[in-house]
């Protein structure tokens, strides 16, 4: 009898398990989990978003919004799978890595009634973000791109020309000395010192930008070592994001920068009367790409898609530029209508982005680069196994911020400390020894 009592409670035991996993799972289709970049949203995008996916699936979804400012930081939480993010955005390079690792799902393109507006994506991008294509993982089935540019000089125009900032050379140039910020990215960094370490061979055409920044050999990356070394005396600081405020007041005339960034330093600048501007060096440049993607341990991958293809709506994508300064991967005719500008002088061959017909078009050239721009640019890849013989150069770059002479003045103050503080308490010492022999003679009197 008493095994048959518990057989019993067993039973229920177990039926009372599973009827709360069951409720566990029903409650998790409610929730979408999305990790991103701070700041790099407009939020009442998210609020929109769960209006819009009632409306569109009947169904009640709510968002759980994260962020992060490392991608190496976003990509260790995935590959622990202690989290169960639904969507990420990570960088091309970690897309490219998560791919080798096998981290990502699908997305999921069946929207039934619901347009599909992830065709919006520029052609251009797709091409792009192919080339991390892994055997049997085509790049496009897994991210679909969410923002993309390019890195440059950021530079203050009342103290450095246009030609100057046209040109890698400028950073290595004694005039800046500690007038110069540069972003603390390993990455770009290395892509910036091998570009400009064969500026001759770029002009001979014996080289490309692709190869010289996809270069991890030894000698590369010794070289690229020797030239960061060369700039760092240059350098008043390395920055992850303070950068464009410092230009904005007068504190730094030239900075190593990300467009989208810059877009927003030079609409600050302006507001207080400080004029900056944005250069893509003539030597070429990094051409970055990120995009959402749906980890592997995700739980939510239906309202996940959903997600992706809701960013892809041309007054979604708008929005979302407007809020962060940076451009959207969608080229559809209402985003070339809305971001042509008759005030502005220059013409761009923005074709490659938004095809034919836009040949000659009065744009923001920092945020749509012209054609001649990007096809002297490129995407540094991920580094793989050499990712961390180029992380031991950047830690050897940026830790020996030391001379030799502050170095020998450091050793001596705390050499000198220490043989003072080493000569107190001998002296502490003797004086304790006196008082208690005094202590004892004193007692053999009495």
């Amino acid at each position: 009898m008493n095994k048959l009592i518990q057989l019993i409670t067993l039973f229920f035991l177990l039926l009372s398990v599973l009827s709360s996993c069951g409720r566990s799972d029903e409650q998790r289709k409610k929730i979408l989990k999305i990790y991103n970049w701070g700041d790099y949203i407009d939020e009442e995008v998210l609020t929109d978003f769960e209006e819009w996916y009632k409306e569109e699936t009947g169904e009640d979804i709510r968002i759980i919004y994260q962020v992060f400012d490392i991608n190496e930081v976003m990509l260790t939480k995935i590959e622990r799978g202690h989290e169960d993010f639904d969507l990420v955005c990570p960088s091309e390079y970690i897309i490219e890595r998560m791919l080798k690792k096998d981290l990502l799902l699908p997305i999921h393109k069946d929207f039934g009634n619901t347009p599909n507006y992830i065709y919006n994506v520029s052609p251009y991008i797709y091409e792009q973000l192919n080339k991390v294509s892994q055997p049997e993982r085509q790049t496009t089935d897994y991210a679909v791109a969410y923002m993309w540019g390019t890195a440059g000089i950021l530079y203050n125009r009342q103290f450095v020309t246009r030609e100057e900032a046209s040109t890698w050379e400028s950073l290595w140039d004694p005039r800046y000395k500690n007038k110069i910020l540069m972003k603390d990215s390993y990455r770009d960094a290395y892509g910036t010192a091998i570009i400009y370490a064969h500026t001759q061979e770029l002009e001979a055409g014996t080289v490309t930008v692709e190869q010289l920044m996809n270069n991890n050999s030894p000698e590369a990356i010794a070289l690229a070592e020797d030239y960061l070394k060369r700039m760092k005396p240059n350098i008043a600081g390395w920055e992850a994001d303070f950068g464009k405020e410092m230009m904005t007041k007068n504190k730094a005339w030239l900075n190593f920068t990300w467009s989208g960034d810059a877009v927003w330093a030079i609409e600050e600048a302006e507001a207080v009367g400080v004029e900056l501007d944005y250069e893509v060096p003539v030597e070429g440049s990094n051409i970055w790409f990120d995009g959402w993607v749906i980890p592997k341990y995700a739980r939510n991958i239906k309202a996940a898609s959903y997600f992706i293809n809701y960013l892809c709506r041309p007054d979604i994508a708008l929005r979302n530029m407007d809020a962060i300064g940076y451009v959207s991967a969608v080229a559809t005719p209402e985003i070339l209508e809305a971001r042509i500008d008759p005030e502005i002088e220059v013409s761009s061959d923005l074709s490659y982005f938004f095809g034919p017909g836009a040949e000659s078009i009065q744009i923001d050239p920092v945020q749509y680069p012209d054609r001649e721009v990007v096809e002297r640019c490129a995407m540094i890849r991920d580094f793989g196994n050499e990712t961390e013989h180029v992380l031991e150069m950047w830690s050897r770059v940026k830790g020996d911020n030391l001379h030799t002479g502050i170095v020998i003045l450091i050793f001596a103050v705390f050499g000198g400390l220490f043989v003072w503080i080493a000569y107190q308490r001998i002296r502490t010492y003797k004086q304790q020894q006196r008082h208690r022999r005094r202590r004892n003679r004193w007692s053999k009197k009495k």
